[in-house]
């Protein structure tokens, strides 16, 4: 049973239903190999007491075989065989913990520049982003870079965690001239600079990961787990016009329900209550919602975040991939994208290519017509016209859908904002795309 609360809409002073982990944070871990991001994270769970003790034991054990004389925290996220092996995080390690004042997901993303997908993966639904720098090298290309897709991905707020801060005998100096070096770039990046904290850390020893350290009197700011607690976190976007991309029809055609006739998905954006005007997308077939199904049973409206089955009061042509939005403010229905995307892939991007483009619950043929302008995120500025983008590089392009789409900018809404470029041939992820010009460097230097 999903456990839920009310919260009072902001705009319209209504009362909406909402999961129960509105007090939830979502963040992402991202910076190059060997900043300390597993162990960060190891240091965390183990120093909030999330970890049980046979996992404990078992990386204990593991560490010993290892001649380590102190346990590896790493390991309690490092799962893969091959990443143990490596020492390097391949797929994203999702965690979950929690504290007395809020609970976490945590995705460990890896730091590799050939797994900078899996860091687009990890950060897309996060509300906060931790970016690790080691403190012997500071702020880097892959630092950059990182920065870059967590400012286009819209991420909301940065933690420059400068690590291994213990390496450089904890030097106030290096770690002002770290966190002014990055801030610039932030800033530069469209982020203010409440949106950034600097936080010194040795995730080896624990400095000022969970409990602030004596070996940095100098810096008066919070521990990383205190600044993770207190931090604001905007909620979900249930004060945004309503969306809920089709997942499935659901037609029991039983003797119980002989004609009942559900769609089900997840609340993409705002709140859907009976009674409500909706609109049908990309058919434009306007209806009512005549009931709204919860895995609770019938309530009389759901947001953003919560899985529902809607009842609509007209009996309408609707399969997945459809979307049912807000009848007064329904998205632009297109088949012509301009997007800005983050090439994932090892062979380049060309104007012409042909490509699946994946919009919420629907997937459409699309043809690339035009690659206008490739940013660079180490200088910040933008080449126009390029003839292609690389693995990890970021540009607007112009695609032609074979199906027209509802979509809306990303600015506006993230989830109903976005899509993947997948390649037909294979089903392999290409791209994550984004409708308009969220990155604010990008959008002033098209702007000029």
């Amino acid at each position: 049973m999903t456990e839920t609360t009310t919260r009072t809409a902001p705009d319209s002073g209504t009362e909406v239903v909402l999961p129960v982990h509105t007090d939830l944070l979502r963040l992402a871990t991202a910076g190059s190999v060997d900043d300390g991001k597993s162990t960060l994270v190891g240091r965390l769970l183990h120093d909030t007491k999330s970890v049980l003790a046979d996992q404990l034991d078992a990386v204990h054990r593991a560490s010993a075989d290892r001649g380590l004389q102190t346990p590896d925290l790493s390991l309690l996220v490092d799962g893969l065989r091959a990443e143990r092996e490596q020492g390097i995080t391949i797929d994203v390690a999702y965690r979950y913990f929690a504290t007395p004042q809020r609970s976490f997901v945590l995705a460990d993303t890896p730091g590799h520049v050939q797994y900078t997908r899996n860091t687009v993966t990890g950060a897309s639904t996060a509300q906060l982003a931790i970016l690790l720098v080691d403190a012997r090298k500071g702020v880097i290309e892959q630092t950059r870079r990182h920065a870059a897709v967590l400012a286009l991905l819209g991420v909301p707020r940065l933690v420059l965690a400068i690590n291994k801060i213990d390496m450089v005998d904890f030097d106030a100096a290096v770690h002002e001239r770290i966190a002014a070096e990055f801030a610039g770039h932030a800033r530069a990046l469209g982020y203010a600079d409440d949106a950034v904290r600097t936080i010194p850390v040795s995730a080896l020893h624990g400095d000022n990961v969970v409990e602030r350290s004596a070996n940095t009197p100098w810096y008066s700011g919070p521990s990383l787990l205190e600044h993770l607690e207190t931090v604001p976190v905007a909620p979900d976007p249930f004060d945004a016009p309503f969306r809920m991309p089709v997942q499935y029809v659901i037609r029991p055609r039983t003797a119980e329900h002989p004609d009942y006739r559900g769609y089900a998905g997840q609340v993409a954006a705002g709140v859907v209550a009976q009674g409500d005007e909706v609109v049908v997308l990309p058919a434009g077939i306007r209806t009512r919602v005549s009931q709204v199904d919860t895995p609770d049973g019938p309530a009389p409206r759901a947001a953003a975040g919560r899985s529902v089955t809607l009842l609509l009061e007209d009996d309408v042509d609707l399969s997945r991939g459809d979307l049912i939005a807000a009848a007064d403010s329904a998205p632009r229905v297109t088949d012509e994208l301009d997007a800005t995307v983050c090439w994932l892939a090892e062979k380049p991007l060309q104007p012409g290519a042909r490509v699946l483009v994946k919009h919420g619950t629907r997937t459409v043929q699309a043809m690339v017509t035009e690659l206008s302008a490739r940013f660079d995120e180490q200088e910040l500025v933008a080449v126009d016209a390029p003839d292609s983008l690389a693995l990890n590089e970021i540009g607007r392009v112009q695609l032609r859908t074979a199906e027209p789409l509802p979509i809306d900018e990303y600015a506006a809404s993230r989830r109903t904002g976005s899509f993947l470029v997948i390649d037909p041939a294979d089903g392999t992820t290409l791209a994550a795309g984004l409708i308009g010009l969220p990155l604010a460097p990008l959008a002033a230097a098209v702007a000029s």
